[in-house]
C-alpha cells in the first residue's frame, strides 16, 4: 500500500491537499503539496503556480487511482493555499 493510499483512508472519502507558495530571489513562485511528495512546481505568479499545482495534484492522484495505489479514492477533493 502506497503513503498516499495510507493517508487518504480517513472518514468520509473527503481529501484535503494543501498548496504552500513560496516566491524565490528571482522573481519566480514555488508551489508545493506537502500531502503528496514530489508535486513542486514553479510560475511566473503565485496565481500560475498554483494552478499548475492543482492540476500535477490531480495527475498523481489519477495515476494512483488507476494503478491500484489509492486504496480509498476520495469522493471529496479540497486545496486550500498557504502563503
Amino acid at each position: 500500500m502506497s503513503s498516499t493510499a495510507r493517508r487518504f483512508s480517513a472518514t468520509m472519502n473527503h481529501m484535503q491537499l494543501t498548496i504552500r507558495l513560496l516566491r524565490e530571489t528571482d522573481g519566480r513562485w514555488i508551489a508545493d503539496v506537502s500531502e503528496l511528495p514530489g508535486v513542486t512546481v514553479y510560475g511566473a505568479s503565485a496565481e500560475e503556480a498554483t494552478l499548475k499545482a492543482k492540476a500535477l495534484a490531480l495527475r498523481v492522484i489519477a495515476e494512483e487511482i488507476e494503478h491500484g495505489e489509492m486504496k480509498a479514492p476520495a469522493d471529496t477533493l479540497q486545496f486550500s493555499v498557504a502563503a
